[in-house]
């Protein structure tokens, strides 16, 4: 089909709950996307913060047409050796002793809330705990996940939302706790958040709450579905802080391209859940986890968390300088390749101008550009990003 048959066929037949842009995407190749007319894009969205290896990568592909060939599903009632390398490979990275294998993000925060509540509820019979999130998070769009997202704009046509969820202040430590009672049983949040806006947890704060959970003998949840697996500059960014969390959500980049996620959990809160407490069909099959297996292994011989603290630290150095030379961008802020820049014009509008000079971008919160590249681009690709990024920021002053 042409790029005008498949869009039709596509708005046609697909529930419209994305606005997309008139582009259909065909190939990849390194740090870069191909559409069906043949233009090439730059690409600083990795599928937003997905593709960390870039696109095409021999062993990556190589690993997954192996599994292919071998062994592609089976149900969770049985072994798997992809799914037992990649569970040691990812309690090793999180410092977490056990893992649950989902589908998705979404599906982590899921599992991630019921193991709170079920762990609390061990621990006094009761059932109506409730759970401490924050102002401006985004935690996936289920039920569960969509109860912790302080964002009543997702919120408002799904109600009611799951009872006893309390929304705090990022970053604002009194306000968790003035909110903290007899009946908390955990404390969420996004170690750096990115839908709302790229704002990484303050050192004060980030260890102010995880006293408090321990004083309170309540469970910290972190999510690092988008920040985490290197992203920030150490596998997980909680890493950088010297905090721990009790459970950690992780996605996105830990299957780069093939859908897989994870809660893990130290070992005394993730003995709470027992067989038939929670479980999934597809989550931790062997082609997922063959996926995870090869990621780590290509994290470590590319050396992947050097090239994020090097690069990442330019990144910010350039996009400083686009703040000092532009008046509509007024604010950088972000950690190793997870940036963004806050603008005082529509963010939408320079994201669509970049489209047009090859350059993929997305949004977040409600003023920001979000860079979130592979964590396998260079300096030379900064370079080039910042000249399609002024062309784009040009024609909006």
């Amino acid at each position: 089909m042409d790029t005008k048959t498949i869009i039709e066929t596509a708005e046609e037949h697909l529930i419209h709950t994305y606005n997309r842009y008139q582009i259909v995407l065909d190939k990849g190749d390194g740090v870069h996307l191909y559409d069906t007319d043949g233009k090439e894009y730059l690409d600083f969205g990795a599928g937003i913060a997905v593709f960390a290896l870039g696109y095409n990568n021999k062993e990556y592909n190589d690993a997954l047409k192996t599994q292919i060939d071998k062994l592609v599903h089976t149900s969770n009632y049985f072994y798997n050796e992809p799914a037992a390398k990649a569970a040691k490979m990812l309690t090793k990275a999180t410092g977490m002793d056990r893992v649950f294998f989902t589908n998705s993000g979404t599906e982590a925060v899921e599992g991630a809330i019921k193991l709170a509540k079920k762990y609390a509820y061990l621990k006094d019979g009761s059932t109506d705990h409730e759970i401490i999130a924050m102002e401006h998070s985004f935690h996936g769009r289920s039920m569960g996940a969509l109860a912790v997202t302080g964002n009543k704009h997702y919120q408002e046509a799904f109600g009611p939302m799951i009872p006893g969820i309390r929304f705090a202040q990022y970053n604002n430590l009194e306000s968790v706790k003035e909110l903290v009672n007899e009946k908390t049983c955990a404390i969420i949040f996004e170690t750096v958040q990115g839908e709302g806006g790229v704002y990484p947890a303050k050192k004060e704060f980030i260890e102010g709450v995880r006293k408090l959970c321990d004083e309170k003998g309540i469970l910290l949840i972190l999510d690092e579905i988008q920040c985490g697996m290197g992203r920030t500059g150490s596998m997980f960014a909680y890493q950088q802080y010297g905090v721990k969390p009790d459970i950690v959500t992780v996605a996105k980049a830990l299957g780069c391209g093939v859908p897989v996620g994870a809660f893990a959990a130290k070992d005394e809160v993730a003995k709470a859940l027992v067989p038939g407490d929670h479980g999934t069909t597809y989550g931790g099959n062997p082609l997922a986890c063959a996926a995870a297996v090869k990621v780590f292994e290509l994290f470590d011989s590319l050396k992947v968390l050097d090239n994020v603290k090097e690069v990442g630290a330019y990144l910010a150095s350039e996009l400083d300088k686009i703040v000092a030379e532009y008046d509509i961008a007024t604010e950088r802020r972000g950690m190793g390749l997870i940036q963004g820049l806050q603008l005082s014009v529509n963010p939408k509008d320079v994201i669509a101008n970049a489209l047009d000079n090859g350059l993929i971008l997305f949004s977040a919160g409600t003023n920001v550009i979000r860079f979130v590249p592979p964590l396998v681009i260079t300096k030379a690709d900064v370079d080039e990003m910042i000249v399609r990024l002024k062309k784009s920021l040009d024609s909006c002053r």
